[in-house]
């Protein structure tokens, strides 16, 4: 078996169909759950993917990555969200290149990202390089509760083509996943023992947040849409400081 596909998910049953159709021509596709109560397991099914079941109430992407790698019987293993898309050129790239036998044992991705159903760059360039397809017995595994990345025995290179990432589908997702991301955002800086929250820092935080993706990165430049993404960035990071203020003041 030359490739694995390790989708994960939960609760995706009006955008699956369209993740596993862009990668149904792997030689295997994994499906890992965390708990869905909707379509998503059916849809999956028909299309013919392995399912792991892995209900959590808690964020846990490390060790859902970790439990499709265990999985996989593919030699080459790639990530793929559910709201991602392979396109045909990045298929042709990624068979091409395990016929080849590279050098490098993993490799990073371009995404174009896609808010609110509109196109966004950052600096005239796409905005994000993600690692998503490795030579599996090189892969060691993922670590970190929240933004966790892969660890690897090897070299690392870049691919061409992208993946498409249809991210912050509808307000409503995104006020949703702030409240989410926030309490563990704030739950880890709390752990580390955060330098108390005061009125001062909340404004260098949110100052600091609008500098960094509206102008610096240009992200004002992608219209109204680029203002909606900035300005709720910023509400974001007031979110996670506010729920640290409040785990500080308890303690």
């Amino acid at each position: 078996m030359k490739l694995s596909v390790v989708i994960l998910a939960k609760n995706e049953e009006k955008i699956i169909k369209d993740c596993l159709e862009s990668v149904k021509w792997a030689d295997e596709v994994i499906l890992v759950d965390s708990g869905s109560t909707d379509k998503t397991l059916v849809m999956a099914k028909e299309f013919g993917a392995k399912i792991v079941n892995s209900p959590s109430k808690k964020l846990a992407f490390a060790k859902w990555r970790n439990q499709g790698l265990k999985v996989a019987q593919g030699d080459w293993l790639l990530y793929v969200d559910a709201d991602e898309r392979v396109t045909p050129e990045l298929k042709k790239e990624i068979e091409s290149l395990i016929k080849s036998k590279p050098k490098a044992v993993a490799f990073e991705i371009p995404r174009k990202n896609f808010y609110l159903g509109k196109e966004v760059r950052y600096g005239g360039a796409w905005p994000d390089y993600v690692r998503r397809l490795f030579l599996k017995k090189k892969l060691k595994g993922w670590v970190n509760q929240l933004h966790e990345h892969p660890e690897v025995e090897g070299s690392w290179g870049r691919l061409k083509h992208p993946l498409i990432h249809l991210t912050h589908r509808s307000l409503s997702e995104m006020i949703e996943k702030t409240n989410q991301w926030s309490k563990i955002e704030a739950a880890l800086l709390f752990q580390a023992n955060h330098p108390e929250v005061t009125g001062w820092r909340f404004l260098r935080i949110m100052l600091t947040e609008f500098w960094q993706r509206g102008i610096r990165q240009q992200g004002l430049r992608n219209g109204t849409v680029g203002w909606i993404e900035t300005l709720f960035q910023v509400f974001s990071r007031f979110i996670t400081y506010a729920r640290l203020w409040e785990l500080q003041q308890k303690r």
